[in-house]
């Protein structure tokens, strides 16, 4: 009776952990605004995202241009987009831009463009330095709002705010199932007859969520190419280029899972190992 108690607690345990480690991922990452600006704003580091992004500034900027009867000399503004986008303060305006489309999933505080569609603000980064002197050569102000969709049309099921739920409970969801994860923990060790076998079996327990999740994550991204052919263009790159970020800080996060649950089993061989000396003599 003791065993299948000891049994079920560990079961109990693992599923809570697989639920609380990617779930508490999304909650700092994506789902919290302050969470994602960081996440955008690390993610603009990259390069193949600074270059999608020149790309799609330099065609905003020289379509503002045209617009306002202007010549556009196609060489210099794409430069300038490059400068910018390498400069230290990309990073952070990058982030601002992205807040748009953040509001846009998750709350009820909807701004959208005159179709509806979900896009990101360019003017925070238009308004840099760089892209104000630009302008200005060609007596172009810089717009209060520049929006541009993401997508033409929104992946089936997305509508603005559909995400709002996950804002609400998300930060219960995460924390919630952390802690009883670590209470159901607690839970097996208290129950377990030896408390070696018992910490090697939590150690497997986060073996196996780390495992899953790397297998998770391969299914997933199959889903989150078909979501990312919505897009198209500069934009479908700067998507491509944040999903891959996304994806390379889960993958810490289950790296982390799997040298803790490695460490856990080291820990219970070497307990039971000792239990067993004690034992014998």
């Amino acid at each position: 009776m003791r065993f299948l108690m000891t049994l079920f607690l560990w079961l109990l345990t693992t599923v809570l952990l697989a639920a609380a480690v990617p779930g508490l991922w999304a909650q700092k990452n994506v789902i919290d605004a302050a969470g994602y600006s960081s996440f955008a704003e690390a993610a603009a580091k990259d390069p193949q995202l600074q270059q999608a992004v020149a790309g799609e500034l330099a065609t905003q900027v020289s379509t503002l241009v045209r617009d306002n009867g202007g010549e556009v000399n196609a060489d210099m503004v794409r430069g300038t987009a490059n400068a910018y986008t390498a400069g230290e303060d990309f990073p952070g305006q990058f982030a601002r831009a992205n807040e748009i489309a953040h509001t846009w999933l998750f709350t009820d505080r909807i701004r959208r463009d005159e179709g509806g569609s979900w896009v990101i603000d360019l003017a925070p980064m238009l308004a840099d330095s760089s892209f104000e002197d630009t302008l200005s050569n060609f007596n172009v102000a810089v717009p209060q709002t520049l929006t541009v969709p993401i997508a033409s049309e929104p992946p089936s099921g997305l509508e603005p705010g559909r995400l709002r739920p996950l804002a609400t409970w998300g930060p219960w969801v995460s924390v919630g199932t952390t802690v009883l994860a670590g209470v159901f923990a607690l839970l097996t060790l208290a129950v377990a007859r030896s408390r070696g076998k018992a910490l090697a079996a939590l150690g497997i327990s986060a073996l196996l969520v780390g495992a899953a999740g790397w297998a998770g994550l391969e299914v997933a991204r199959r889903y989150i190419n078909d979501a990312l052919n919505h897009t198209s263009g500069d934009i479908r790159a700067i998507a491509d280029a944040m999903v891959g970020h996304g994806i390379g800080s889960l993958h810490q996060w289950l790296n982390l899972t799997l040298a803790a649950g490695g460490g856990l089993v080291v820990l219970g061989v070497v307990v039971a190992m000792l239990g067993g000396l004690r034992r014998s003599r």
